[in-house]
Order: structure tokens, then sequence, then C-alpha cells
């Protein structure tokens, strides 16, 4: 386990959609029909190339952690602190095909949870999907010792 280097960027951005493709190519898209799905996540590949340039800024209590092996990364993990609410939330993990079922994402997020109390945090967020591509993620989160809230998204084409 180590923190994120600039050089991190590119793998991590591609790891990122490589995880989350079949999510939205196989299972939102196919759910929410094209006019949703072009509204709510059209641009995702870009949104993604977005948001993992702006997980890591410590200045902002944004933090990432990456899993390395002999192989390259493994994965990673990013999560942000609230210092004043004593607050973290996890959020993204990502983890390579080849690497899930051997503990990576929970070394992951153990990683991130004890790097968050040393910030003082007294509580974390957690949050993935309901659908059956996230099923793995709740079972990680369960494991861990996290406690599921039931949310329901609608979405409807006007």
């Amino acid at each position: 386990m180590r923190a994120f280097v600039h050089g991190d960027l590119v793998p991590l951005t591609e790891l990122t959609i490589e995880t989350f493709r079949p999510f939205y190519e196989d299972s939102f898209r196919p759910l929410v029909g094209e006019v949703v799905f072009a509204n709510q996540h059209g641009d995702w590949r870009d949104d993604y190339r977005k948001q993992v340039a702006e997980l890591h800024a410590p200045g902002r209590h944004a933090y990432v952690a990456v899993a390395e092996t002999e192989d390259g990364i493994a994965g990673y993990v990013a999560w942000t602190v609230d210092p004043p609410r004593r607050n973290g939330s996890v959020t993204h993990l990502a983890v390579s095909a080849e690497h899930r079922r051997h503990q990576v994402g929970t070394a992951l997020c153990e990683h991130a949870f004890e790097q968050m109390r040393s910030l003082g945090a007294e509580v974390v967020e957690i949050g993935t999907g309901g659908d059956p591509f996230h099923a793995p993620a709740r079972a990680l989160y369960e494991k861990l010792g996290c406690t599921p809230l039931p949310v329901t998204v609608y979405y409807r084409q006007l």
C-alpha cells in the first residue's frame, strides 16, 4: 500500500474506466434506456477522467492510496475527511479484475479507514449501488462492519 504519485493518474483512470464499464454499458444503459443514459451518464468515461485527476488533493483533505503488486497496480481507494464534522467518506474504490476476490478491496478500505482515524474521523460513509453489478461491493462493505441504508433513486424520461 502506498500513497498516490502523479505517475499513477493514467493507470488509475484506465482502471476506473475498466472497472465500471460493465455497470454503465451492460447494466445502467439497458435498464434506463438511451435518453436517460445519455442525460445522466452519457459521458461517463470523460467524467471519470476529470474525477480521478482531482481525487488526490491533500489541501482539500482528499487522498488516494494505491495497492501495488509485482505486476503493477492492483487497485486504489480514494477518500475525503471533513475534520470539523469528524467524518470520512470513501469516494472511489476500484480493483483490477485479476485481483478481485484476493482481499485487495478489504486491504484498501481498511487502510483508508485507518488514515481517516488518524485525521480525526470518527465515522465513515461509503456508498454503492443496489443493482447486481454492485453486489460484491455491498458484501465487502457489510463484511467491514458498515451498516447499509436503503436508498432508491428513480429515473424517467420526460
